[in-house]
């Protein structure tokens, strides 16, 4: 089906979009390391390209039996969900700020691997994800993923945000439509997730990639893509492999994704000075999203900054994960933040920075 370009740019820049299906209450509710393959100066490039840029400076309670204990602030109020919303605190140059860096990497990962159009007429109230643009409501999937296989745990990534070559790999993870959960290593060698790695590694390099399904672990952003695409991506000859040019393209992502990293003020880089000590040890928060989301971004820094680990449930155009999140919620709107360690369950991207702000930094 062949789109407008009018269209297109409504798909892609439309990440709040609503389900329109019934809104309930909310509710407050085996290792392989292949980097033997590759170069030492690779290994020091991927470790250093961005660490030498950073030098300069560096009410209720719940909680997991062995897990640090948190509290929601009393006067805490869960708000309302606004799709396609500037909320007033919102900040709109951070938005203008995400969406040229979203223009830098081509939209890559708004999109699932095979994105496809289903029906530009979804009947409505029928419980599933679909996009209303005025009468057309237009539903979508993949043609490739539906049979992809599909890992029974969360992989886990240690990555921190500016990194260009974690970056790559989070795109990645977006188009394949996974859930992973990512531990922030501030610059690489910040914090207690970079030291669990050189515990477990003897070298503080990011990306590493944890498979607990297969017992499979490496360095090398690029050997990160291929495993995860011959892993859980689909045959293939189902899909044109140059397609996936902006990633697998070292050169050409590795250079964009710095230039995101600038743009964005190095995000991740360091360690907010007032987070908690025991942030690392909390249970993972799970935020609905996608990489290259302008209002999912603010939220995916802020986790990073404060050390907090997160799984990352894709949300691309075409994921099967919109019509989950209409299945739990009533409706589909990125981001979307479950926390465990409080039993909040909240949308609206600057209220949960606030709301992260509040309960995972030390009070002065």
């Amino acid at each position: 089906m062949k789109l407008s370009a009018p269209l297109l740019l409504a798909l892609v820049a439309c990440p709040l979009s609503s389900a329109f299906a019934p809104l309930p209450s909310l509710r407050n509710v085996a290792h392989e390391d292949k980097s033997l393959f590759r170069s030492e100066q690779s290994q020091q490039l991927q470790m250093g390209l961005l660490d030498n840029l950073l030098n300069s400076d560096n009410t209720k309670q719940k909680s997991s039996p062995n897990k640090p204990k948190v509290e929601v602030p009393p006067d805490f109020k869960i708000p309302e969900p606004q799709p396609l919303t500037l909320t007033e605190s919102a900040d709109l140059v951070d938005i203008l700020k995400s969406s040229a860096s979203l223009a830098f990497r081509l939209g890559t990962g708004a999109f699932v691997l095979g994105w496809k159009i289903d029906t530009l007429m979804a009947p409505d109230n029928d419980g599933k994800y679909a996009l209303q643009l005025g009468p057309i409501r237009l539903r979508d999937s993949s043609s490739v993923l539906g049979d992809a296989p599909r890992p029974d745990q969360p992989l886990i990534l240690y990555q921190y945000d500016a990194s260009p070559y974690c970056k790559r790999v989070r795109e990645m993870i977006n188009l394949l439509d996974l859930k992973v959960e990512y531990r922030p290593c501030p610059g690489a060698r910040g914090g207690k997730f970079s030291q669990q790695l050189l515990e477990r590694t003897g070298r503080q390099t990011v990306p590493y990639l944890i498979d607990p399904n297969t017992g499979v672990e490496m360095f090398e952003s690029s050997d990160q893509i291929e495993y995860l695409l011959n892993t859980y991506g689909p045959p293939e000859a189902s899909f044109d492999r140059k397609a996936l040019w902006p990633i697998t393209f070292e050169a050409f992502s590795i250079t964009t994704a710095t230039f995101v990293a600038l743009l964005r003020n190095m995000p991740g880089s360091k360690r907010q000075t007032n987070a908690r000590p025991d942030n690392e040890d909390m249970e993972p928060l799970e935020l609905w999203g996608y990489e290259c989301s302008p209002f999912v971004r603010n939220v995916r820094e802020k986790l990073d900054a404060l050390c907090l680990p997160h799984v990352m449930v894709s949300c691309s155009r075409g994921s099967a994960n919109r019509d989950k999140m209409v299945e739990k919620t009533g409706r589909f709107q990125v981001p979307f933040l479950v926390d465990k360690n409080t039993g909040i369950e909240m949308f609206e991207g600057p209220e949960i920075v606030d709301y992260l702000e509040a309960v995972y930094t030390v009070k002065e």
